[in-house]
């Protein structure tokens, strides 16, 4: 087991919470991370679809060393896996299922989480080395059709639930077998400050934790 992927299970256990910064830009970055990691959340992605995404995740990357783990999120092509890893990420997520980005993702070490709606995907998805499933969009689903999904899948298969994702969710997903939940919008979106993506990051482990 690599070094990321045990940091990467050791924050998810500790706190099921995966914060998406879609937008975010380099400036931000840092201050938003600082206010993440004090409120508990230890995995933080940031989608390449943001203005220099690399940027921001070689600064989050050199600034919480150890104590957070650091991603990508809407990693499509297998030359954007080698920049993220390049660029001092730890994690590649994505939207869909591509075998061949999964394959490049766990070559050069890093924590795969690739995005899957149907049991075909997620056992494709299994079978190429995925560390965990993003199960997307998470809005098309219900807990039943989860507890179906996860009744097929190996054992130990982790699940976790991204789009839509409120400080309520988990509450009215706890009788569900996920591992994990993505925040997108409901934590951060452009233009919110440091404080206040703070402030929504207290609420969601408010709600987590019970």
């Amino acid at each position: 087991m690599s070094d990321h992927r045990l940091l990467f299970d050791q924050h998810l256990a500790a706190l099921p919470l995966i914060a998406i910064l879609r937008g975010i830009t380099p400036d931000e970055a840092v201050p938003i991370g600082e206010e993440l990691v004090n409120a508990g959340f230890g995995i933080i992605e940031v989608p390449l679809n943001s203005p220099d995404p690399l940027v921001s995740i070689a600064r989050l990357a050199a600034a919480f060393e150890g104590r957070a783990v650091i991603g990508a999120g809407t990693v499509y092509r297998v030359a954007e896996v080698d920049a993220v890893c390049d660029n001092g990420g730890a994690l590649v997520v994505s939207p869909n299922c591509n075998p061949a980005v999964i394959e490049r993702t766990k070559e050069r070490g890093l924590v795969s989480a690739p995005g899957v709606f149907t049991p075909t995907e997620a056992m494709n998805a299994l079978d190429s080395g995925a560390d965990v499933l993003k199960l997307f969009p998470g809005e098309a689903l219900n807990p039943t059709i989860v507890r179906g999904m996860s009744a097929v899948l190996p054992k130990g298969t982790r699940l976790v639930l991204v789009g839509g994702v409120t400080p309520d969710t988990p509450k009215q997903w706890k009788d569900a077998p996920l591992a994990g939940y993505g925040i997108g919008s409901a934590l951060y979106k452009p233009g919110l400050s440091a404080q206040e993506v703070g402030t929504r990051a207290r609420a969601f482990v408010a709600g987590v934790r019970g």
